[in-house]
């Protein structure tokens, strides 16, 4: 393989502009999070309602934009493979952006992020079987302006190896949680984190999410910030890892990602919102309000299925340390591990780079050593933090 010719690259580059000109999970998640949560709390027999963000005709717009791309005229083979599968995926998303509250929305979130399979399911029921509630996280709370300003001071601490790193923190009224969209951390103005979370947190989005899109943002392939097609599963499984690396995942955070697997599983076998609910709190001993928060994220825009990827991508990440490899290359950019043969034979022919950035924790033996705890048959409660 050769670099790839001007062409080539405008088509990654024009991909990777669409990609970037809209927020995919910011236009499904709705506006009205905690309204909703109050009225159902105490109402908990009836449906919640949520509201969402005005996107007028913007996806039909991208759409058009998309649908112009002239894949047929790369040249190299491997980049139209991965230029073809990355315009099916962002299609996926305009027309699920189109099509939030109807049932096509749920059709096409299965052709995204896949459906739950018996093992995924079983697996998780171990986990909240096996794994102790405990007493919850620890520490006080930390609040929107908190969470930025510590979010900042992680930001700083990778300028060193980066002079030009600029990352945007944003503090907003119109969505939920804490997540990295384009690049961009945003944080809810309702946000609130356990100090004991604030680790893992930081090395989720911030280690995680943010390096591999900065780090992809200086490949020769622009595609390499916005996710190749697919990535997500293995990125959202990277940044639990980072996670256990710190010893910031707690018993609650592994219980969490397992409980996200049986919200979607209950929502593909029909249940309703507050059925699910119920089972949470009742079966898995749930606070009420901890369970609206899994079961929304869930239900948001007509039914979500991505919060199934967490705990696959996870345990794929697991059985690839446990084969004896190492877990720097996918920082190079949101990729997955099914991507690696081919981001290896570019990195090979300079077509892509190493990563500029790798989290410090890859460097810290204690962190190492609590990753390798889970290597073998071991199970992923070895992955809980002692110290978190």
């Amino acid at each position: 393989m050769t670099s790839p010719i001007a062409t080539d690259l405008a088509i990654d580059r024009e991909l990777a502009s669409i990609s970037e000109s809209f927020r995919f999970l910011v236009d499904l998640t709705p506006i009205n999070v905690e309204e909703a949560r109050k009225d159902f709390l105490a109402s908990p027999d009836r449906e919640p309602h949520f509201l969402y963000r005005d996107i007028e005709d913007f996806p039909a717009v991208i759409g058009a934009r998309l649908a112009a791309v002239d894949i047929a005229s790369v040249v190299d083979p491997p980049l139209a493979r991965i230029f073809e599968a990355k315009r099916r995926e962002l299609a996926l998303q305009l027309e699920m952006l189109s099509l939030r509250g109807t049932a096509g929305f749920l059709e096409r979130s299965l052709q995204l992020y896949g459906s739950v399979t018996p093992a995924l399911e079983s697996q998780a029921e171990d986990i909240l079987r096996e794994v102790p509630k405990g007493g919850g996280a620890r520490g006080r709370c930390l609040e929107a302006e908190a969470i930025a300003k510590k979010a900042a001071a992680e930001i700083e601490r990778y300028r060193a190896g980066y002079a030009d790193l600029s990352v945007a923190i944003e503090i907003r009224e119109d969505t939920s949680g804490v997540m990295v969209a384009n690049g961009a951390l945003i944080i809810a103005d309702t946000a609130c984190v356990a100090s004991s979370r604030l680790a893992g947190l930081l090395a989720h989005e911030v280690g995680t999410h943010i390096l591999t899109y900065v780090n992809g943002s200086l490949q020769n392939l622009k595609l390499m910030a916005s996710g190749l097609a697919g990535y997500e599963e293995t990125q959202e499984g990277l940044a639990l890892i980072a996670e256990a690396a710190v010893g910031g995942l707690t018993a609650g955070r592994l219980r969490q990602v397992a409980a996200r697997v049986i919200a979607v599983s209950r929502l593909l076998q029909g249940l309703s919102f507050a059925q699910t609910h119920r089972e949470l709190t009742e079966v898995h001993r749930y606070s009420k309000g901890g369970a609206f928060s899994i079961v929304m994220r869930v239900w948001r825009s007509g039914g979500l299925t991505k919060d199934a990827i967490y705990l696959r991508g996870l345990q794929d990440l697991v059985d690839y340390l446990s084969a004896g490899n190492e877990l720097d290359t996918l920082w190079q950019g949101k990729l997955s591990l099914a991507d690696l043969p081919l981001a290896r034979e570019l990195t090979e022919h300079g077509v892509l780079a190493p990563p500029t950035l790798l989290p410090y924790f890859l460097a810290d033996e204690k962190a190492r050593e609590r990753i390798r705890r889970v290597v073998g048959d071991a199970g992923l409660h070895q992955l809980i933090g002692v110290d978190a």
